[in-house]
């Protein structure tokens, strides 16, 4: 555990040394977007800090590589060296994205080649999945399903990318209830060391959003952009598939392993699915949206779930704590029903359920109390993001006088 600490803190350290450089650069050079109507921030800022975040973690796997601890991984390190090419294409599409607006279609295609060389280059894939006796016997079928689960958790992952500290936040917690998960079941399978190479990038994936998460927080000096957001996604689904696709199927037998092993083996599908579950959501209700409206998928809005929170009168931080809980809950009730399993604990599932739908319904009160906002002199609801144009004269520079 303790090399797995020191990696946390490592990135963080990096990453949040790096984001702070990144900023003074992009506000010297004047490195920042305009306001668009979907917005919800009103100054200037600029949305390069996924270049922070990934150098944060790539200097902690490349450190990782000298560490006795980890050299499991680098014994074969076409897997590593794909992970970090894939990881660079797609922050170099994303900050070129975010300068200068780039074309959906360049964006998937983008996407598609970073997860192709994951499954490709690198060979990891979904070989099988923990579903009985169903298995992926097709090698093309397997690449596909890999590519296509990478790229869909990339564009969920910047989906919600829309308020202060919302992505680095939900990630964070995210990454945090995966990486316990993870360390556990790598324990209860008996495997001689603690180190697999989920676990490290979950690990580096905290360090690089408890990093960023300062620059980011409500009245944010940095956006990560679509840069961080895909490469966050990216690298999730691929610590997610690092479990998911290695299990072998004849583990799955229910006749010769015990219940608790039984649902270690259907949680490394349902958990990473559950972490992520608002932003494929959002994601899934964009898509449906767009294409009955004959539009895009790809086309942006101003209806996804975060803007509906500030349409029903939440702030914009309290919107962000309202993602916070979900994530955190939904994630904790599962992990707890799989802690809960094993031998130690007595009740088995009861522990988590209890813990979810007590959860749920404190989320759900919350989400859903009464608005709130001033009313004018007709009775009207005041829209809770009226706010007075920017000057075209006010620079990034000058709101910070």
């Amino acid at each position: 555990m303790r090399q797995y600490v020191f990696t946390l803190i490592l990135t963080a350290a990096v990453t949040l040394a790096l984001s702070w450089g990144v900023w003074r650069l992009s506000l010297r050079f004047k490195l920042y977007p305009g306001i668009r109507e979907r917005d919800v921030h009103t100054t200037p800022t600029p949305r390069l800090g996924g270049i922070a975040m990934f150098l944060g973690i790539v200097f902690a796997l490349i450190v990782s590589s000298a560490n006795p601890f980890f050299e499991l991984i680098w014994v074969d390190p076409a897997l590593m060296w794909s992970l970090l090419g894939a990881s660079a294409l797609i922050v170099v599409v994303g900050v070129a994205d975010d300068l200068w607006d780039l074309d959906w279609m360049i964006k998937l295609a983008a996407q598609f080649l970073s997860a192709g060389i994951i499954a490709i280059g690198g060979g990891l894939q979904v070989y099988a999945l923990p579903l009985g006796d169903l298995t992926v016997w097709s090698s093309w079928v397997s690449i596909a399903l890999t590519m296509f689960s990478i790229v869909i958790v990339m564009n969920a992952v910047n989906f919600i990318d829309g308020l202060d500290g919302l992505v680095a936040g939900t990630c964070l917690i995210a990454n945090g209830i995966f990486f316990v998960y993870s360390y556990v079941l790598v324990r209860d399978t008996g495997a001689s060391t603690y180190f697999n190479l989920a676990t490290l990038i979950a690990v580096t994936l905290i360090g690089a959003c408890a990093g960023f998460l300062p620059m980011n927080w409500n009245g944010a000096k940095l956006f990560m952009g679509d840069a961080g957001a895909l490469l966050l996604g990216l690298l999730m689904a691929t610590s997610a598939i690092a479990i998911t696709g290695q299990l072998d199927p004849a583990l799955l037998d229910p006749e010769t392993i015990g219940r608790s092993q039984l649902v270690g083996a259907f949680l490394p599908i349902l958990l990473p699915l559950v972490v992520v579950l608002l932003p494929l959501l959002d994601f899934g209700l964009a898509v449906v949206r767009r294409l009955a409206a004959g539009k895009s998928p790809f086309s942006a809005d101003r209806k996804h779930l975060h803007h509906r929170m500030l349409d029903m009168g939440h702030s914009d931080r309290g919107s962000v704590l309202i993602f916070y809980a979900w994530t955190s809950i939904v994630g904790l009730a599962v992990l707890l029903m799989y802690l809960g399993a094993r031998e130690d604990w007595p009740g088995e599932y009861r522990p988590g359920i209890a813990f979810g739908a007590i959860g749920v319904v404190a989320c759900l009160v919350v989400t859903f109390l009464p608005d709130r906002r001033p009313s004018d002199s007709a009775g009207r609801r005041v829209p809770p993001r009226t706010r007075p144009l920017l000057r075209p004269d006010v620079t990034a520079q000058d709101h910070l006088k």
